[in-house]
């Protein structure tokens, strides 16, 4: 069993940073591969960035160069550096984890970003 709350979000300008924190808890949390999802108002939830247990990153098109996924498995914790954000990126990020085997895939309760001028 794997618990996860998200943190960090908040409202920010366009082209300012944000730090999103997911904090893992009640399993061995450096065999998941953790992932973050948004999912804006009105709109289809999508993954944005993976990073697996042994560190392998992918991101959506959309926030390569900008986004930075990683991962403190001393700490149980999944971060997501925003970087130069814009108005799209406005949506509810979630915190995702699935373990090896796909034996358990858990989902944290959502954390707010807002980009606006």
């Amino acid at each position: 069993q794997v618990q996860l709350v998200e943190s960090g979000g908040g409202l920010v300008q366009p082209g300012g940073s944000l730090r999103l924190s997911c904090a893992a808890s009640g399993s061995i949390f450096n065999l998941y591969t953790m992932g973050w999802y948004r999912q804006p108002a009105g709109k289809q939830r999508e993954l944005v960035a993976r990073i697996t247990n042994v560190g392998s990153t992918s991101y959506v098109d959309s926030v390569k160069g900008r986004f930075t996924i990683s991962r403190d498995n001393a700490k149980n914790t999944v971060y997501l550096q925003m970087n130069s954000l814009k108005p799209e990126d406005t949506a509810v990020y979630y915190c995702n984890a699935l373990s090896v085997l796909s034996r358990g895939n858990y989902w944290g309760r959502g954390t707010q970003v807002i980009v606006s001028a």
